[in-house]
């Protein structure tokens, strides 16, 4: 039903069309995408995966160093499998890559989404005003089967490039 690859650098306007289209950043959690574009640089940096419908992108993730970042399905694509077939191949790039961990920091809604997939929370990263005065949940996708990583406080930015995640 969707073809799912590598995005262009010519996708970047439709990704952040659909990124900003999302109910889930809508209300409360609005200001996390206030002002951001997923950009042409950042899709060549990354490897950025992009599901494609027959009328144009249809949800999208990248691993980014070894992070679930950005991972988008729209709103009438979900619940279709899309955002799990995303994730699961977002964490074979990084298996191909010898990643042994995947980290996410997850919008607060979506961590029973990323439990289901097999991740588990491992810590919290604190709010950082004024465009994110939330907690966001860290978690992290073990691709060795090493399950031993202590729970802890995340630092506030460690690791947390551009204060986005999905």
């Amino acid at each position: 039903m969707f073809k799912i690859d590598r995005a262009a650098a010519a996708d970047a306007a439709a990704l952040t069309d659909l990124m900003h289209a999302s109910s889930a950043y809508q209300g409360q959690y609005a200001s996390i995408l206030e002002g951001y574009a997923v950009t042409p640089d950042y899709l060549r940096q990354h490897q950025v995966l992009v599901a494609r419908g027959p009328s144009g992108p249809v949800g999208f993730a990248a691993l980014a160093d070894a992070e679930l970042d950005l991972l988008f399905v729209a709103d009438e694509a979900q619940g279709t499998g899309l955002g799990a077939r995303l994730v699961q191949r977002v964490l074979e790039l990084a298996a191909e890559n010898g990643l042994t961990e995947v980290r996410v920091v997850s919008h607060p809604p979506a961590v029973k989404f990323y439990e289901r997939m097999g991740a588990r929370q491992i810590g919290t990263v604190p709010p950082k005003p004024p465009k994110i005065s939330w907690s966001r949940p860290e978690l992290v996708f073990s691709l060795s089967g090493n399950d031993s990583a202590p729970d802890r406080e995340t630092t506030a930015g460690q690791g947390d490039r551009r204060g986005i995640r999905s």
